[in-house]
């Protein structure tokens, strides 16, 4: 049996042939879905985010890991190989939250979690008897989990390893499409699991990172494992809740362990808006302030990310929010709209007081990516996109990159700090690259071909 596994791409500028090739990391679902499979199935990989698709390749069955941002493209290029006659398989967290709409565009949906659905997945289609939906109905236990990373062989990804520690987080965000899925559970792989397998990919990575939802979503299981990174000696980064910043054991740990940042959804500085989201335990025992100044004298470099559009934004919220990245020299930050994602309790609001430009914006063409697909309370659509993208030049700006570079805590150490302006630059690119990027190939020909 014959299996192509496929990373869909956001999308693509019309007659656009330049592929992108920069900021590119190793697409570990892939990798995940590839380790899952028996060693008597032949596995093709492609990402369309970095090269061309052979459609007229022999291949017995079609997988792809779908996201809301790649729903259009990935409905695309199932068209393609099924107009071939090959049978499409789709899951990840879009058909997990979208399923018969997903259900248009393959012969099979799984929705859910793949561990323990794939083996009985690809039994069927070698059988030709591929059912329609695949339901995963538990948390499956982690353990026994290894990526197949050979896909990945011959193709230019950054060197950072992805590594999964665990997946869900126990928080209700209600913009969250994880928590969504996972119902606020959390599942974590054997520790000795985890640190085999950074042993063995470790060469030629510069970097790790744990790509898990909320690293520190239990603190107790965070705290064993990173006692046993320690003897490692690796850099790593990852995404943490704020509240662990107030521990101190958990921080001593995090440095000892290798930790070189943290990524941290401050979301917003409006406790009105932290409320709406579910989030008022970012304001906990002292906030903000107190949880920067504990990373702070644990040298823990900051990746903050804001979000704008709720309720309690006004036009005064951007300026205010760069202040503060800035004065506490965060290594980098994202400003962004709020995105209403599909099975969300925000779309499910948003959608209930009529607030919604879109029934789904990740399929409409008059979307394009960074548009606002709702109506905000405290400014116009226009004003919020353009507030955004004067967040991030300021933010990115020279003096702004400069001033951040030179702060204490950023050059602390030398990989890191050689990384920063680097780093920095390459955001200060993008900051309005992407403005209004179609999500799906624009140059893409046909019709979408449905299912029954």
């Amino acid at each position: 049996m014959k299996l192509t596994i496929i990373h869909p791409c956001i999308g693509r500028r019309r007659d656009d042939r330049g592929y992108v090739r920069t900021w590119q990391m190793e697409p570990l679902p892939a990798a995940t879905l590839a380790g899952l499979t028996p060693r008597d199935v032949e596995v093709k990989f492609y990402d369309d985010r970095m090269e061309k698709i052979p459609f007229d390749e022999t291949t017995d069955l079609v997988a792809m890991s779908v996201e809301t941002y790649t729903a259009k493209r990935a409905y695309q290029i199932a068209s393609e190989y099924r107009r071939r006659g090959v049978p499409v398989v789709m899951g990840g967290f879009h058909p997990s939250l979208c399923p018969d709409e997903v259900a248009r565009h393959a012969e099979a949906v799984v929705t859910g979690e793949a561990e323990e659905l794939w083996p009985r997945v690809l039994d069927d289609a070698r059988h030709g008897k591929l059912e329609k939906f695949y339901r995963s109905t538990t948390r499956p236990p982690l353990a026994g989990l290894r990526p197949d990373r050979s896909i990945f062989k011959g193709k230019r990804y950054l060197p950072i390893g992805l590594v999964e520690a665990g997946r869900g987080c126990h928080f209700k965000c209600d913009f969250c499409a994880v928590q969504t899925v996972f119902s606020q559970t959390q599942t974590r792989r054997p520790t000795d699991e985890i640190i085999a397998e950074l042993t063995a990919i470790k060469k030629g990575k510069k970097l790790f990172f744990f790509v898990d939802d909320n690293i520190t979503s239990n603190l107790a299981q965070a705290k064993e494992f990173f006692r046993a990174l320690i003897p490692l000696g690796i850099r790593w980064v990852g995404q943490s809740s704020i509240n662990a910043a107030h521990d101190e054991e958990f921080l001593d740990l995090l440095v000892r362990s290798g930790c070189q940042g943290v990524l941290i959804g401050f979301e917003s500085l409006n406790s009105q808006n932290l409320a709406a989201m579910n989030k008022t335990f970012n304001t906990a025992r002292g906030g903000f302030t107190t949880a920067l100044a504990n990373l702070r004298k644990h040298h823990i470099r900051v990746y903050g990310t804001f979000v704008f559009g709720y309720d309690g934004d006004t036009q005064a919220s951007f300026a205010e929010t760069v202040d503060f990245a800035e004065e506490h020299a965060m290594y980098i930050a994202a400003f962004n709209h709020l995105t209403p994602f599909p099975g969300t309790p925000l779309y499910r609001r948003l959608a209930s007081e009529g607030r919604l430009l879109y029934d789904a914006w990740w399929l409409d063409d008059r979307y394009s990516y960074n548009r606002i697909p709702f109506v905000p309370h405290g400014m116009s659509g226009e004003e919020l996109q353009s507030g955004c993208l004067g967040a991030r030049r300021r933010f990115y700006s020279w003096k702004s990159i400069a001033r951040r570079g030179f702060d204490a805590v950023n050059r602390s150490n030398g990989f890191m700090w050689r990384n920063f302006f680097l780093i920095n630059a390459m955001h200060r690119g993008d900051v309005s690259l992407r403005d209004y990027y179609p999500l799906g190939d624009e140059s893409w020909q046909g019709s979408l071909l449905t299912a029954n």
